[in-house]
């Protein structure tokens, strides 16, 4: 289960949440009111980062392994949603840790 806060304007307005998960091998679905333009994933056991850009397409996402190595990933690790954001099973494989941003 994802976890988190969020940041909101002087209207009240969401502008930026974070949190933290810890994998269980299924595909995370994070909720946050908005639809986020950018999310960054930093898996904290492999020090793997995901990255996904709004203009981006679907399915793609920006890759950075230990080795600073940064390549599209392909597999819809992360999928925009009108209200959040949802990471693919892979992403959030059984026991990893991560942290994510999103606004």
């Amino acid at each position: 289960m994802a976890t988190g806060s969020v940041s909101r304007n002087g209207m009240g307005i969401a502008r930026g949440s974070c949190g933290t998960f810890t994998g269980d091998g299924t595909a995370m679905s994070v909720t946050l009111g908005f639809k986020p333009k950018y999310v960054v994933i930093y898996n904290e056991t492999d020090a793997t980062k995901w990255e996904k850009f709004f203009n981006q397409v679907d399915a793609n996402t920006v890759k950075t392994v230990t080795a600073g190595t940064m390549t599209t990933d392909t597999t819809s690790a992360i999928v925009l949603a009108e209200k959040g954001f949802v990471t693919s099973a892979a992403l959030a494989a059984n026991g990893k840790v991560c942290r994510w941003m999103a606004w």
